[in-house]
């Protein structure tokens, strides 16, 4: 049976790095991309992420339907390491009006986690830490990545929290 790994953390806390090295062992790797290259500093992550991986991954770049790409990964995948779950939750208020369809996005990616292809590594931050933001539309980012984090925790079949750099096992 395959394992969903997650991962998860504040902001540099060693996520990437750390799930980079959970995927090393496997042979056919696949990097599955939720951000968008809005502007200039978003498009210097993706490069720097994309230069940590180098050439040890293929790469699909899906902003909003994930389980569209893990119902077609190529044949022979071995793992997919998804980066990241908080900012497709932020593609979904960015693309979908509704929260009713955000919820929908999320269900269908959720039952893609029941039963999956090969082992998945996904990669979140946890945002609910720090204070309460100001403003009503931070507050619904937090609240939806927080659910979006609980509910794949409690399918992951391993958990991870990075602080400093640190991993600590969870489950």
């Amino acid at each position: 049976m395959s394992k969903v790994i997650y991962v998860t953390g504040g902001a540099r806390s060693g996520k990437s790095s750390f799930a980079l090295k959970l995927a090393a062992p496997y042979c056919n790797r696949l990097f599955l991309a939720t951000a968008e290259p809005f502007d200039e500093e978003m498009q210097r992550r993706i490069a720097k992420h994309r230069e940590e991986r180098k050439e040890q991954f293929a790469t699909v770049e899906e902003p909003l339907f994930l389980e569209r790409s893990l119902r077609q990964l190529p044949p022979g995948t071995d793992v997919v390491l998804l980066d990241c779950l908080t900012v497709w939750t932020g593609n979904l208020m960015h693309h979908l009006e509704s929260d009713g369809e955000i919820d929908r996005r999320i269900e269908h990616f959720l039952e893609a986690l029941v039963d999956p292809p090969c082992d998945i590594i996904l990669v979140s931050n946890e945002v609910g830490m720090g204070i309460v933001p100001e403003n009503a539309m931070a507050r619904r980012f937090r609240d939806i990545a927080g659910i979006v984090n609980q509910r794949v925790a409690s399918m992951a079949t391993e958990a991870w929290l990075l602080c400093s750099g640190l991993p600590l096992k969870l489950k």
